[in-house]
């Protein structure tokens, strides 16, 4: 997975996210807008990360997810989970 460039910087946050909470946006095929970057936190259990193209990841605790600008993608709970994007341009 990639990681964030160095040169961004955090501008914001969405409110934390449960299985029960998570937008429809959120589930369905999205993308960031030119130029931001979105970090994926899993606060409890696990969501799956699908990015178009063929790429799964199982974002944990100890696993972040990265957005990159312009990528479509969409998340799924696997299970009880809880979780925040931040977002960096």
């Amino acid at each position: 997975m990639k990681t964030l460039p160095s040169q961004v910087k955090a501008y914001k946050r969405t409110p934390l996210f449960t299985e029960e909470s998570i937008s429809d946006a959120l589930l369905n095929r999205h993308n960031t807008k030119a130029g931001v970057w979105g970090f994926i936190c899993v606060e409890e259990g696990e969501l799956e990360y699908s990015i178009e193209g063929g790429e799964k990841y199982i974002l944990s605790t100890s696993n972040p997810g990265i957005v990159e600008p312009e990528v479509f993608h969409n998340v799924r709970p696997l299970g009880k989970v809880t979780f925040y994007v931040e977002f960096y341009s």
